[in-house]
């Protein structure tokens, strides 16, 4: 240790015991020189713990805060579900939820309109098409699981002299459709002009099945020419009474279209 300090130095070790071998060493300079160097020593090494704690804290905090952050985000809060309300037994139960009524299937009706035979652009549907579905202006297809709804015309009041033309039960040819046929293949006359000149088709014809069953307003819709559309109008008018329509137990108008084919044999 003496060789660090020179002999000039108060605080030469070996100085210091040189001056004081003859003298009290309990003196207060002797403890102070003595110790010099070991509290030297301390506050150094004291000074550098210190400056690498200055250092070093900041980013042990910056570290630690990072750890805490990712340990709350970690951390799923638990939520307590309150009791659900007691249940009312007395209180009426809610209104059923009613469905939307089903898609109808409906078939495009077209009014009847008297037009030359070359501006005819769209037949009339037939009665066959027309009688398991609801008459529309447009065409579309419906529902396969249709419910029967009541009818939506009832014969009551100012709808009793309504010309309708679909109802709950459709006006009949007496003997029925096949008997309707056979009448119209045993009373049309081929027109002679439509013969020469080699017409044949259909004239579409529309008629009204009053409540008596009578045919009246009987009007081509759809005509050929030649003879045949004139030919179908007199066959239609010499039919003989039909069994009428009924709504709602009620005999009612009803508006009836009828494909009269003309064929050359």
């Amino acid at each position: 240790m003496s060789k660090i300090f020179s002999w000039n130095e108060p605080v030469n070790p070996d100085r210091v015991e040189l001056v004081f071998e003859s003298r009290n060493k309990a003196y207060g300079g002797y403890i102070l020189r003595k110790k010099y160097t070991d509290r030297l020593m301390f506050a150094l090494i004291a000074s550098i713990i210190g400056l690498l704690l200055l250092i070093a804290i900041p980013k042990l905090v910056s570290v630690l805060s990072k750890v805490e952050f990712a340990k709350k985000e970690s951390v799923t809060e638990a939520i307590t579900l309150a009791e659900p309300p007691p249940i009312d037994k007395s209180a009426p139960p809610p209104p059923p939820v009613i469905p939307p009524p089903p898609v109808q299937q409906t078939i495009k009706f077209t009014p009847p309109k008297v037009v030359k035979d070359e501006e005819a652009q769209e037949p009339p549907p037939t009665q066959e098409e027309v009688k398991e579905v609801q008459v529309s202006t447009v065409t579309q297809e419906g529902s396969k699981d249709i419910i029967d709804l009541p009818p939506e015309n009832p014969v009551v009041g100012e709808d009793e002299g309504k010309i309708f033309t679909v109802v709950e039960e459709m006006p009949t040819f007496p003997g029925g459709e096949d008997k309707l046929f056979e009448y119209l293949s045993k009373n049309i006359k081929y027109p002679p002009v439509a013969r020469e000149n080699g017409i044949q088709g259909r004239v579409y014809v529309t008629f009204v099945v009053d409540k008596d069953g009578k045919v009246k307003d009987a009007k081509v819709l759809r005509g050929i020419g030649g003879g045949c559309d004139e030919e179908a109008i007199r066959v239609v008018k010499a039919m003989p009474q039909w069994k009428p329509g009924k709504q709602n137990g009620r005999n009612v108008q009803v508006q009836y279209n009828l494909p009269v084919s003309f064929t050359l044999k």
